[in-house]
């Protein structure tokens, strides 16, 4: 018999195979829920029921339904999707998680089979479609490229563009282009080559060969950007925390009539020389008011490569804190004598 300070919350399945779905193959999502929190998950076959106290049951008893949503709409929840559900139940953001799991936005192919994860992403993939310009900043793991590769792909395919631009700026981190072996195409290669990894992802390899024959797929360094305009494109700019001021002026400038552009980077991952200001934080400074702009900030919680990720991001944030602090109380602020 349960503890009278216990409650038990009941979830009501249409299916068997929705309480795998919901519970976990072999239960795994089951034991991580249990893990994290002080509840008893008991699948009953036609129920599942949530034992523990109020707020404990209550809390699982939300995500559980949420989960379900998502289930009902087609979608498999998996580990990392639970966790991220946990922490948005606790910080009472979980409305409609549901929703943006089981959903695919209209920006993208269901073909593609790409979805937010996030709330965050969910936001990202809405300003893609309502925005001529987006500027996604966030560490890394949060979807920025992956996502914005997605939506250019769907955008192409579903022919609402002519083509794509996909560049980066080749910052060379220590070495020098002149030094490396090759043709000017093979130097460059390197800093394109996770762009080309998501493409691959998403269109099969003899497609993609075929609409880079034909121009409908453009993968260069941001210095070829110079001097053209394009019209009826979608173009995604990568890693543009390493864009100077000039660099990103020149790629916002290009875009021509029916064209919208993608831009992302991490802020706290800058390589330009010091003392040189990153494209990408003086863009957000200056274009925040700007119509038809949309300035999207990801976070850890938005992290879906895995917990460990999330993790190391948040053990180097901590640690920036702690220095932050310590060279506070060293170099206290200048004050006026009486």
């Amino acid at each position: 018999m349960e503890s009278s300070t216990n409650l038990t919350h009941e979830i009501h399945l249409s299916s068997q195979e929705e309480a795998v779905k919901l519970l976990g193959k072999n239960g795994e999502l089951r034991r991580r829920i249990q893990e994290e929190t002080p509840v008893r998950i008991v699948d009953r076959g036609s129920t599942v029921a949530v034992i523990g106290s109020d707020t404990d049951a209550g809390m699982v008893r939300q995500l559980l339904d949420e989960m379900l949503v998502a289930v009902r709409e087609g979608h498999t929840p998996t580990l990392s999707d639970v966790s991220y559900a946990l922490g948005e139940v606790r910080n009472r953001r979980a409305e409609n998680l549901g929703t943006v799991l089981g959903s695919v936005p209209s920006v993208l192919r269901r073909d593609i089979q790409i979805k937010p994860r996030t709330h965050g992403q969910a936001r990202y993939l809405d300003a893609i479609k309502r925005h001529a310009v987006t500027l996604a900043i966030g560490p890394a793991g949060t979807g920025k490229t992956y996502l914005a590769m997605a939506a250019a792909v769907s955008a192409l395919l579903n022919k609402e563009v002519n083509r794509l631009i996909l560049t980066r700026p080749a910052v060379e981190a220590g070495e020098s282009l002149g030094f490396l072996p090759g043709d000017l195409q093979e130097k460059v290669n390197p800093y394109l080559r996770p762009l080309y990894d998501a493409l691959y992802s998403m269109v099969d390899v003899e497609r993609v060969q075929r609409f880079i024959e034909r121009e409908m797929i453009e993968v260069a360094p941001l210095a070829f950007m110079r001097g053209r305009t394009l019209g009826q494109a979608f173009a995604i700019l990568d890693e543009a925390q390493n864009t100077t001021v000039q660099q990103m002026k020149m790629f916002l400038t290009r875009l021509g009539e029916g064209s919208r552009a993608v831009v992302t980077g991490d802020i706290t991952q800058i390589d330009l020389a010091h003392g040189t200001k990153s494209g990408l934080v003086e863009a957000q400074r200056i274009l925040g008011r700007t119509e038809d702009i949309a300035i999207v900030r990801l976070n850890r919680s938005d992290v879906v490569r895995r917990q460990l990720v999330q993790d190391i991001i948040e053990a180097y944030e901590m640690d920036d804190r702690a220095r932050d602090a310590q060279d506070a109380a060293v170099h206290p602020a200048d004050v006026d004598e009486p």
